[in-house]
């Protein structure tokens, strides 16, 4: 190939701001990837983009097991290799720090799936896996149609713990339901023996969880202990069940708040053309979600003039109405000079509950509807 016809690939920095564990599943990691190299080869194919796209990948430990320092250097550290944006990072209590680091610092635009609008500003976008703000009121949609008027809360010791509870409390005054009892437990799998007796003496009717999720771990233990099966609410932190089979129990009679929608065709079409590509279908929320990443993203780096972090975050902000691949159907993907969330309509979040298979999950209810 002539010296004329070659060009430097746009890079792309992928942080995930927690290690995965060595039980989760390579296939399940792959999930991470393939969907942005399946959308940037087909459009070099069909000669939408006329240089090669290149994704740079960094896992370290941030917030709630790690640092938030660890999470800061490596977002430096792909800035430094020359990425035009960096989706990541992804977990609330880490977000908001890096932030501040992006704005003084880097000026590079970024893009995270953290659900709080702290993380929102001149180069920090948003592809929201929930939402500190709409959850409260999904779980307040949730409770009222099941006839829960009394609730006990969960909430972590944490930034995202705080943020729900916040939310939920004014949710809850709306809709006319009581919260009986609040009970703080970590946001590791530390023992929630008193924090599960305390709901139950306060006589909650259902249990709303608020955090990242690991703190659930050891909750399904107690519930049995006690005889107590009260219908049990989570935040997208049920996302986490596919993580491993250490995850899934613990998440197994919990209803949580999902973006995977079978009824949505844009996504349904996406998984054909994986399939056809990898051999599976990964019917969850990770492959979807990154396919409507990697969709704007690909929007951004055709109209981004120079091709630059200036030049990309502004095309960001000309992205508008992409049909979306998550959530229930109709979903859709706008950015804009004041708006950094993606998705939407109401119906970006589902509600889901996992099977007993410890491989698939069904739809509960589409919020909006």
């Amino acid at each position: 190939m002539s010296y004329e016809s070659t060009a430097e690939p746009i890079k792309i920095g992928y942080l995930m701001d927690f290690l995965l564990p060595d039980s989760y599943p390579q296939e399940m990691r792959d999930d991470l990837t393939l969907p942005f190299e399946l959308i940037f080869n087909e459009a070099a194919e069909q000669g939408v983009i006329d240089r090669p796209i290149e994704i740079v990948y960094r896992e370290v430990e941030g917030m709630p097991k790690g640092t938030v320092k660890a999470v800061i250097d490596a977002f430096g550290e792909l800035v430094d290799e020359g990425c035009l944006v960096v989706f990541g990072p992804h977990i609330t209590d880490n977000c908001v720090a890096t932030k501040e680091a992006i704005e003084e610092r880097f000026k590079v635009p970024a893009i995270a799936v953290t659900g709080t609008d702290d993380w929102l500003g001149e180069w920090t976008f948003s592809f929201p896996q929930g939402s500190m703000t709409d959850e409260p009121i999904f779980w307040t949609d949730l409770l009222t149609k099941g006839g829960h008027t009394e609730v006990g809360v969960l909430m972590e010791q944490s930034l995202v713990g705080q943020s729900y509870l916040k939310n939920f409390r004014r949710a809850c005054r709306r809709k006319g339901i009581r919260i009986v009892a609040e009970a703080e437990i970590a946001s590791t799998a530390q023992d929630v023996s008193n924090a599960i007796y305390k709901l139950k003496e306060a006589g909650s009717q259902a249990i709303v969880h608020m955090g990242f999720g690991f703190g659930i771990v050891f909750v399904k233990p107690v519930l049995d202990e006690l005889d107590w099966d009260p219908p049990r609410f989570s935040s997208t932190a049920f996302q986490n069940a596919w993580m491993n089979p250490v995850m899934w129990n613990a998440f197994m009679g919990w209803t949580g708040i999902d973006q995977y929608d079978e009824a949505n065709q844009v996504g349904q079409r996406f998984l054909d053309r994986f399939e056809a590509a990898y051999g599976r279908r990964p019917q969850y929320c990770v492959p979807v979600v990154n396919c409507d990443v990697a969709n704007t993203l690909l929007e951004a780096f055709t109209d981004a003039h120079p091709l630059s972090p200036r030049g990309v975050k502004e095309a960001l902000e000309r992205v508008k109405m992409l049909p979306a691949a998550s959530g229930a159907p109709g979903t859709r993907v706008s950015f804009g000079k004041w708006t950094r969330r993606a998705w939407m309509g109401a119906g970006y979040l589902v509600a889901r509950q996992l099977d007993a298979d410890g491989v698939n999950s069904h739809l509960v209810d589409r919020f909006g509807e």
